[in-house]
């Protein structure tokens, strides 16, 4: 798995392919939680003192203690309830946060279960149902965690305890086990980016703790589709052959595609949008950035069905996605490529490029054609004077056999007019 920074990556994110469409007007960022009490009794835990003023021998006691204080979980969707309590437990998280980055020797055996009950308490619970069923991450704003304040200190606290010098893994896997794997998991489906973020941060640290799980969380994932797991070593094994091809690939087909790139060609290929434009513009930026990378010998095994493909993009009456498969032959790589394979890429093109350079509305596309025929003839010159001249042959058969066609027609109505003609006793038969 690819690391992930220990603390919370920045909630905005800049998304590499902007988005020209018209933004819709965003709401105002709401909030929900999932954290409430069933009962409106007042909650009162009874302060506890700092750990550093009692002595180091009492420390892992008291530690003790606070996590089980910090099992208590408030309602936060009541602003006005238990202030006094909230304050008292979001200090104490930060406490335990600073005590486990810096301390040394408090992570006794019966620490370990307590940690996971505690973060279990807070972080697993149903999640709040989403205000849209047509939620879309790129445009709509997401309903943020009201219990966030308690929330983010306790995924700071988790997150510095398995990084700690005194973790023992082999203590933790009686806890930290397939079910808790399997919850946490589960958490990917909220719609605060921020949780979402931490939670990778989480899921990334017990993979590289736990080896006896690293299996299950990558079968997880292949399951529910969540998340894609960067950084296989080479030569793939055949259960990553398979999360690619069953998993990541079809992850092209839904709506908020941008969220998710797969790096392979035939899967794109397979997955084309048929009537999407803004998707075909997309498709075709991450095949540059694969046809990047792209050993010279696993092009040639793709190039027939990558080029029908942008053949087709090329006569895109949309005036982006023509121009975006244009904008190939200003690859110098590509270029490289395609010219050691002009015999079998030309002829794939030719055909749409010479009618694009006669028909085309947009003559910015018209002019970016012409370039690209130039560039083709100074390849295989021979090649596309021969190509030119079966066009020119092929287009005279059409237009004679359109001119056939278009005689035959004009003899059958004048039949029919005669046949008319004569039934009404206009001419004699």
């Amino acid at each position: 798995m690819s690391s992930a920074a220990t603390t919370s990556p920045s909630v905005d994110k800049v998304d590499g392919f902007s988005r020209k469409s018209v933004r819709k007007v965003k709401p105002k960022r709401s909030q929900s939680s999932s954290q409430f009490r069933s009962q409106g009794k007042p909650i009162e835990l009874t302060p506890l003192p700092l750990l550093k003023d009692v002595p180091a021998l009492e420390q892992p006691e008291l530690f003790l203690k606070k996590l089980q204080q910090c099992c208590t979980v408030f309602d936060f969707m009541d602003t006005l309830s238990d202030l006094k309590m909230k304050e008292y437990k979001r200090s104490t998280l930060n406490e335990l946060v600073d005590y486990v980055t810096v301390s040394r020797g408090y992570l006794t055996e019966q620490a370990y279960p307590e940690v996971v009950k505690m973060v279990s308490h807070n972080i697993f619970r149903t999640l709040p149902p989403s205000d849209s069923n047509e939620f879309d991450p790129e445009e709509d704003e997401p309903t943020l965690e009201a219990s966030w304040p308690h929330l983010q200190l306790v995924y700071e606290f988790f997150i510095r305890f398995l990084e700690s010098q005194e973790f023992q893994p082999s203590i933790a896997k009686k806890y930290i086990d397939q079910k808790f794997v399997l919850q946490l998991l589960e958490l990917f489906d909220s719609e605060d980016p921020r949780e979402r973020d931490y939670l990778k941060t989480v899921l990334h640290r017990i993979y590289g703790k736990f080896l006896g799980l690293r299996a299950f969380i990558r079968k997880q994932i292949n399951n529910i589709f969540l998340r894609i797991i960067n950084g296989f070593a080479l030569p793939l094994k055949a259960e990553h052959k398979q999360f690619l091809v069953k998993v990541l690939i079809p992850l092209h087909t839904v709506r908020s595609l941008s969220l998710f790139h797969a790096q392979v060609i035939r899967g794109l290929l397979k997955f084309w949008p048929k009537t999407c434009s803004q998707k075909e513009v997309m498709f075709l930026g991450e095949l540059e950035e694969i046809l990047d990378v792209i050993e010279p010998t696993q092009f040639v095994k793709i190039q027939e069905p990558l080029f029908k493909q942008i053949s087709r993009c090329v006569s895109s009456p949309h005036f982006q996605v023509a121009e975006r498969a244009l904008y190939y032959w200003n690859n110098e790589y590509i270029m490289s490529l395609i010219e050691e394979n002009s015999s079998v890429i030309l002829p794939i093109m030719f055909a749409s490029l010479y009618r694009i350079s006669k028909e085309h509305w947009n003559p910015a596309i018209v002019a970016l054609v012409y370039n690209v025929l130039k560039a083709f003839m100074e390849m295989n010159s021979t090649l596309f004077d021969e190509l030119t001249s079966t066009y020119k042959s092929d287009r005279q058969r059409e237009k004679k056999k359109e001119k056939e066609r278009e005689e035959l027609w004009r003899k059958l109505e004048d039949l029919e007019l005669k046949r008319g003609l004569r039934s009404d006793g206009i001419i004699p038969t």
